[in-house]
């Protein structure tokens, strides 16, 4: 659907999130008075445009949502979109999801299967059908450069995992927006998320839980001349990204890579389209708002080519450099008081806008009890428009 303007003949209620006077993130909101179950195509239009405005929005009270109604929403979302979560089926994305099922099994929820069931632990006798599950999966921070003790973990010290959007960066393009509905997590007690970069920065929330950063605030942040740069630049990323990066470390913060040299060679990635291949302007245009979000997937990125408004224009195709470059503008905004960690109870699903924010899970010591999440997107109808049209680009 083409986004429009929100008008006051919503049926539901929004209230923009509560922050206290630390807290700096500028978006967030809570949906009540809602049923996702029977939602008119009227309400679908303005649920959009309040994630396009709001970027993340809390829609309460969905415990009885069944799947298949969370399905329909993605894709009454974007109905010209391909019909099939942004990953592909589950057999595509097990063989080629590399990095994001490596060593995880991805389960689809029966009659619904492009509801992905995200969790930890024993999901019940019946779930949707799934019977007596017990997901086992590698800790988080496993895939860190740095390891964090087992002893430490289990007192309650955890790290962000990976900061990213929900994006294929190859064959398709990403989704406009996630839903991730909870079905059951645990409450207590809370973890205390560090850094480990030598930043000694760390901040609580409760288990089971996911953090937000605004790649819109990111790029307000910027000085005139990086965004003049940022406006005249784009980014392409390697073909089978998640593959290509399978091998490679993260950083402790969980923002982008170890530069290990363990990126594959294209030569192994078992063949690809060059024409699947995405190149994306470094900065998104909210279609709803204009705002300009620097919205680049550093860890997946193979080339980035730097313009400006002068015409120039250098490609830098070295990783590491790649690398230096993007974490000297996205560390300024991870700091706790730039995080938006929504609280969700059962039932609750969050929603979030791919093209202006990043996010990340954060793990929890198994004790503390079993996560449940149903999560659904679709690839999107069209590609991410920048403020410049990228030089030969269809």
């Amino acid at each position: 659907m083409s986004p429009s303007a929100v008008n006051p003949e919503a049926s539901f209620t929004l209230t923009p999130m509560k922050k206290s006077p630390q807290e700096k993130h500028d978006y967030g909101a809570v949906i009540t008075g809602l049923d996702l179950n029977d939602i008119s195509d009227a309400d679908v239009r303005h649920l959009s445009n309040a994630i396009w405005i709001h970027k993340v929005v809390v829609v309460k009270g969905q415990k009885h949502l069944a799947p298949i109604k969370q399905w329909e929403l993605v894709t009454r979302f974007d109905p010209d979109a391909p019909q099939v979560h942004s990953h592909g089926d589950l057999k595509t994305f097990n063989s080629k999801g590399g990095l994001l099922s490596k060593h995880r099994e991805v389960i689809g929820i029966p009659g619904a299967e492009n509801v992905r069931l995200i969790g930890k632990g024993f999901q019940g006798e019946d779930h949707y059908g799934i019977k007596n599950k017990t997901i086992t999966k590698p800790l988080s921070h496993d895939w860190h450069g740095k390891e964090l003790p087992q002893e430490e973990f289990e007192e309650g010290n955890v790290r962000f995992q990976r900061w990213h959007m929900d994006a294929p960066l190859y064959a398709r393009d990403p989704a406009w927006f996630t839903t991730l509905r909870c079905i059951k997590r645990p409450t207590t007690p809370e973890v205390n998320i560090r850094w480990d970069d030598g930043s000694g920065l760390s901040m609580k929330a409760e288990p089971g839980l996911t953090a937000f950063t605004s790649n819109v605030q990111m790029y307000e942040m910027m000085t005139q001349d990086e965004k003049n740069m940022a406006d005249h630049s784009w980014v392409e990323y390697a073909p089978h990204p998640y593959m290509w990066i399978g091998d490679c470390k993260g950083n402790a913060n969980g923002l982008g890579l170890v530069s290990q040299g363990k990126e594959k060679k294209l030569a192994d990635l078992g063949g690809f389209d060059s024409k699947d291949v995405k190149t994306y302007p470094m900065v998104w245009i909210n279609p709803v708002t204009g705002e300009k979000a620097f919205q680049v997937h550093g860890i997946c990125a193979r080339k980035l080519f730097i313009g400006s408004s002068q015409g120039e224009q250098r490609v830098i195709e070295d990783v590491v450099e790649i690398r230096k470059l993007l974490k000297t503008i996205q560390e300024r905004i991870l700091k706790p008081e730039y995080i938006l960690i929504p609280n969700l109870e059962e039932g609750d699903i969050v929603m979030w806008a791919n093209y202006q924010m990043f996010h990340t899970a954060i793990d929890y010591p198994a004790s503390y009890g079993p996560r449940t999440m149903h999560q659904a997107n679709i690839a999107s109808s069209a590609p991410p428009v920048g403020p410049n049209p990228i030089p030969g680009a269809a």
